[in-house]
């Protein structure tokens, strides 16, 4: 599921940026303190390929195979990162 991913958090649903949970070591955005935003990891028993269901907000996986997501909120601090979320 490359499509999706976390957001920054604050006055709207989703802002930037955009936190991608794929890719190499060192080519994402710089996380800086001050920063607030989710992670959302997602994995699935098939392929990434997504569909949107007809709610306009349900997503699913196109090859109709199990999927599971979970979402965090943190934020980075002068101190390192702060889970604000319970677990």
């Amino acid at each position: 599921m490359r499509e999706l991913g976390g957001h920054g958090v604050g006055r709207e649903l989703w802002e930037e940026p955009f936190v991608l949970h794929h890719g190499r070591p060192g080519t994402g955005i710089e996380i800086v303190p001050g920063m607030v935003f989710t992670i959302e990891p997602m994995i699935n028993a098939g392929k990434p390929d997504i569909r949107t269901l007809p709610d306009q907000w349900t997503i699913a996986t196109a090859d109709g195979k199990r999927s599971a997501q979970f979402e965090h909120t943190l934020a980075m601090s002068e101190n390192g990162p702060e889970l604000l979320t319970v677990l």
